[in-house]
Order: C-alpha cells, then structure tokens, then sequence
C-alpha cells in the first residue's frame, strides 16, 4: 500500500516552506508597521459560529466529530472566529481593534478549484471598532503597502460599495432584487436580458457600471431619482482620492455578493500573470456582523481584508535569494563512540549564540565522506572530537583543508 495525503490535502516541501515564510513574513512585517497585533484563533469552531454570519453555507464545512452533541467544524475563514472572539474574549477592550492572523483555513471544494483543494492558507487583518473615510483609507493604504513589501509592479484594485449598489437596486419590486442581486454576483448577463422591460434595461445598465470613477459617475445620471446615490457617490470618491496611484483603480458598483455581509466598500486585488488575472486578495466593510456574536447584541464595526497565499505565491516572483535554505556552519564528528558525550557538548557550546547552525554527524563515514558531506551540503567548518583531547577544527575552502587544535 502505497501512503498519500488525504483527498484534497498536500505536503509542502522545504523550498515551498520558504517561498510561503517569505511571503508570510514581509506582509507581517507591514501589518505590524501599521499597529495591528497577531490574534490565533481555534482551528475548530461550532458550526453555528462559522455560519452565523451568513457569508458560510454549511455543506462547505468540512465537519469533525466532537465529544458532545454540537456539530463542529473545521474554519473555512477567520472572520467569524475573530468576531466571536473579539466581543467575548477581548469585550471591554479598548476600540479601535487592530488584529491580524496567518493561518490555514479549511472547505470543501467543488469543480477544478485548485485541484479540489480543501485546506488554504491566508494572511489579513480586522480592524474592529472604527468606522468612516479614515478607517477605510487605512485598509486600502495597508493593501498597497503589502504588495509594495512583495515588489508587485503591477496590480489592479476593483473597489465596489455593497451600500451603493442597493441604493441602486432600491427601486426594483423587491421579488425581483434578489433575482438581480444573484445575477451580478454570479456575472450572469444572460438571465438578465430575461427580465420584463423596463428593470431589464436598468439591470443591464447595472451590470455594467464599471470603469473609471469619472466614467461610473456620468452613468449614474440615470439613477437620479434614487435618493441618497449623488451623496454616497462623493463620499467613494473622497475615498478613492486618497488612494496612493500605485495601484490601477477600476470602480465596479455591480460588484456584490450573493449574501448581505459586506455593508460599505468592498473591494478586490487582482495580479496579472502571463495568462490571466489572478485574484490574490478581497475585503471590505462589514458593520453589523459583529453584533451577531455580541452577547447583547450590540453593533461593532469593522473592515478588514485577506490575502489568498496560494494564489499570491502563484502571481508573484520570489527571489532566488529567499530560496536558499540556511546552512550549517559546524559539522560536529565524534570520531568514536566514546566520543559521542563530548561531541554532544562541544555541538551545544557552539549554538549557545542561538544563531550558529551545528549539525551531528550521526552515521560512520571515512574521513573523506565526512568532508565529501560537508563540502555537498555548504558546510565551511569540521570540528573532530575525540574523548579525551581537544577538538580539531578543520576548514573547507575550494577544496583545500586547514587543519588547527582548538584548547578547550
């Protein structure tokens, strides 16, 4: 019988282990730039905690047998445990919140996403408890800072405003917003050339109210009779005013999801590679989810955002430089068994600076396979212990040795 990882989990290798640390912690070191601290939540909630927010349908849950009668699962994100932890755990604390997590999140896959691929890794942060075109501006400030961190060059920020465009769906009979609201969530122009004139022509217009915000604002002309739209629409353009020019903005206000989660701006990071864009990163406004976890019920608001790891990793180049694994300075060799105490010792002497890398020698090897090893593996430095004499230290350089005692 041959062993393999379970269906739709993977190994991760050294090398990818180091393209993944590497990207994980340039964006931590932004994070923490900006105030923000590291929160680690349970791998396994209730199911009714992952799903109370209504963004998680259940059969997405990967479900885990308990000891009691709760259904339980494995998180499919984090913001619900972030958001159960933070008006219980962390209620009374003073807000704003600036909180973020790198973690492996887990959800059953259908189709060919990524191979059917169950357990992600993400990067974001919360910012819980401030509101306003401050808090927003940091968020968006904070996206490019991290791509700026990963030296992307190019990338593309879609920003829609989930209050905005139901501003818009407002005058629809209400039968018919959810049919439209389905329809721009899942890009399906089709069904809306179905509807009854006149809401077919207005959804359609909705469907493509994308582009500069110059070019969003001159089509919106023709929801002047939906109150509210000219004022919410300056307030998205004071925001994106703000925006630093490293990133080309696209204003999408048919961008929605098919659930009521997202309450303000919501916006999405794509990355061009040589065959498609690539999404890397999504976020947004969610003012009442908190209040959902609040043991009172009361309102919190928070904004934050998530970087897809795996894509990312994907869309970017890594450095070759952050490739190569660390190498040991020492190979430490007792040159008999007896020796073993002594090379144990003289090993740990050499570590005690907490950055020196000293391997043992733990299989019997020639001398010239002793340094053959130590030459393949990079290491500069062969100390030979003996029982009862002082350790020689032997020096590798382009196939020379130098040979000295070292008094102990």
């Amino acid at each position: 019988m041959v062993y393999q990882p379970a269906c739709g989990a993977r190994d991760i290798l050294p090398l990818d282990v180091a393209r993944q640390r590497w990207l994980e912690q340039r964006l931590e070191r932004v994070f923490q730039s900006w105030g923000y601290q590291e929160i680690i939540t349970p791998t396994i909630e209730t199911l009714a905690t992952l799903t109370a927010g209504g963004t998680v349908h259940p059969e997405t849950v990967i479900q885990v047998q308990g000891s009691g009668d709760e259904p339980l699962g494995l998180r499919p994100e984090l913001t619900a445990s972030i958001a159960r932890a933070a008006v219980t755990r962390m209620a009374g604390m003073q807000l704003p919140q600036r909180l973020y997590y790198k973690a492996n999140v887990f959800r059953r896959t259908t189709g060919a996403e990524l191979g059917n691929q169950q357990e992600f890794f993400q990067a974001g942060v919360e910012l819980l408890g401030a509101t306003g075109l401050a808090a927003d501006a940091e968020i968006l400030w904070l996206v490019q800072e991290c791509l700026g961190a990963l030296a992307v060059e190019e990338a593309y920020l879609l920003v829609g405003d989930a209050h905005l465009t139901q501003q818009l769906l407002s005058p629809f009979p209400a039968e018919l917003q959810k049919t439209v609201r389905q329809c721009l969530a899942n890009l399906d122009r089709v069904s809306l050339q179905a509807l009854p004139a006149p809401w077919r022509d207005r959804a359609l217009a909705l469907f493509d109210l994308r582009g500069t915000p110059r070019e969003v604002g001159e089509r919106l002309a023709q929801w002047s009779d939906v109150a509210g739209v000219a004022d919410r629409f300056a307030e998205l353009q004071q925001l994106l005013g703000l925006v630093a020019k490293s990133l080309s903005i696209t204003l999408d206000l048919s961008l929605v999801q098919s659930f009521d989660y997202y309450t303000g701006i919501i916006f999405e990071v794509l990355i061009p590679t040589e065959t498609e864009l690539r999404l890397v990163a999504q976020g947004g406004r969610y003012d009442q989810l908190l209040s959902i976890y609040h043991p009172d019920g009361a309102t919190v608001p928070g904004i934050g955002f998530v970087f897809n790891v795996e894509a990312l990793l994907q869309a970017i180049a890594i450095p070759p430089a952050a490739l190569l694994a660390p190498r040991s300075q020492w190979l430490v060799v007792p040159r008999t068994s007896n020796a073993l105490a002594a090379a144990l010792h003289h090993a740990q002497t050499l570590r005690l600076d907490g950055s020196t890398r000293v391997e043992l020698a733990l299989v019997d090897l020639t001398p010239e396979q002793i340094r053959a090893y130590a030459r393949d593996r990079q290491i500069p430095y062969i100390a030979w212990i003996e029982s009862d004499a002082p350790p020689q230290i032997e020096a590798l350089s382009d196939g020379a040795t130098y040979l000295q005692i070292q008094s102990v």
